[in-house]
């Protein structure tokens, strides 16, 4: 979570978006209609963040855009023209611009539209108040809906009436939590919003997992969202979504993963079950920055393991591989096995859950891990070859292997030949 205290830079985009050559010429390109920068992009700007994608709301039909989109020489695709939306490529670059629309009707998953001419209209249908400023092309910034002192206090506050934001689209919810996460002030949750959302949270099981899937790693991919989840489950939604899931699980793995961010930054309470007496503050050697251990970020599947949810891959429908990554954050192997089955990077993932749960560690437990995952089984087939075959040779090799990790990866070749042969004649 972004911390206290930080306001936006002004009423007014830096040149370094309006100056962008693509993008003027995009709005060049739909003049004399009004074409405004909207949403994350503006927020972004003026909250000094990175901006990726810059979408654009028009006043202009969608059949006018792709004409003088054309016209200008650029590329327009009709991703979503049904709903009012074009995708204008310049220089290579697909920018979304949408018509100005107003809701007609919606069940809680789609809305029905109709485009408007009026930016209040368009303003008032969006979610919160911090992704609904607009600004010109010369930057000037458009504040339909109360935004800039929201976006100045790092408040997420549904535009209008909560109750009937989240009933138009029940994934609001997940998406009030996720931006929270992003960009609230920790401690600064709009009361309203969460009443709200506390009220509507059955709802959510009217949307489909793939789309709360997609929220949740959006949510636990925030710098710290650990405030966030804790109030999905004050509210009811964690449950809802999760069975199973405790927010108390995250909190203990940020606060090990803090310890890890170097000199003054070790709590020594919520690391001590691994920390060897008169470690230095530098909790993790090899850990090169916060949230970076043994060289890789860390991502939201540690985060969602962390939570300890029933099934957390049906839950979310995971894909097959993000849901056997799952799997092995639940592993029960010895860290050492599991470096040397899994690899260094996963291995260190099960040593920081397993810390957060209050299990101890060995004091070299790193460079445990390290030696292990650098290990290759010094047999093969070829070592058999003429004493066992099939099935027999199978049953020789995974003896011998189990042996080998039990041994610390020690057992000499001639002593692991014999285990092999041993298990393979069945004696």
């Amino acid at each position: 979570m972004t911390t206290a205290g930080a306001t936006p830079a002004g009423t007014r985009l830096p040149e370094a978006i309006t100056g962008d050559p693509a993008l003027r010429r995009v709005l060049a390109a739909l003049a004399p209609a009004r074409a405004l920068i909207v949403g994350g992009a503006v927020r972004n700007a003026l909250l000094g963040e990175p901006v990726s994608d810059i979408d654009i709301a028009t006043d202009a039909r969608p059949e006018l855009v792709m004409e003088r989109a054309a016209a200008a020489g650029l590329k327009p695709v009709p991703t979503g023209i049904d709903h009012g939306t074009v995708t204008v490529v310049a220089d290579g670059r697909g920018f979304e611009v949408t018509s100005f629309r107003r809701d007609v009707a919606t069940d809680g998953r789609r809305a029905e539209v109709a485009f408007s001419d009026r930016l209040e209209d368009d303003a008032s249908r969006r979610d919160f108040t911090i992704n609904a400023l607009y600004a010109d092309a010369e930057g000037k910034v458009i504040d339909p809906v109360g935004g800039l002192p929201d976006l100045a206090a790092r408040r997420l506050r549904f535009v209008g009436d909560p109750d009937q934001r989240i009933a138009e689209d029940y994934l609001r919810i997940l998406r009030f939590f996720r931006f929270h996460a992003w960009y609230g002030r920790r401690g600064g949750a709009d009361p309203a919003a969460l009443a709200a959302c506390a009220r509507h949270a059955a709802g959510l099981s009217r949307i489909s997992r793939e789309r709360i899937g997609a929220e949740m790693r959006k949510l636990l991919s925030a710098p710290g969202p650990v405030e966030a989840v804790a109030l999905m489950q004050t509210a009811g939604v964690l449950a809802q979504l999760l069975p199973g899931a405790d927010a108390a699980g995250l909190t203990a793995l940020e606060a090990v993963l803090d310890g890890a961010a170097g000199p003054g930054r070790c709590p020594r309470a919520a690391a001590a079950a691994f920390l060897p007496e008169n470690s230095p503050q530098d909790c993790f050697p090899g850990a090169r920055k916060p949230r970076d251990i043994s060289g890789q970020k860390m991502d939201w599947q540690l985060r969602l393991a962390a939570l300890g949810a029933e099934d957390a891959a049906g839950a979310l429908r995971l894909s097959r591989a993000e849901a056997r990554v799952q799997e092995e954050l639940r592993s029960a192997l010895p860290l050492d096995e599991a470096a040397y089955r899994l690899g260094e990077a996963r291995a260190v993932q099960l040593a920081l859950l397993r810390a957060s749960r209050g299990e101890g560690l060995r004091a070299d437990w790193r460079e445990q891990i390290g030696f292990a995952a650098a290990q290759v089984l010094p047999i093969s087939a070829a070592d058999l070859a003429g004493r066992l075959s099939g099935p027999a040779l199978g049953r020789g090799l995974k003896a011998a292997e189990a042996a080998w990790i039990g041994s610390g990866f020690r057992l000499p070749v001639a002593a692991l030949v014999d285990v092999a042969l041993q298990a393979g004649d069945g004696t």
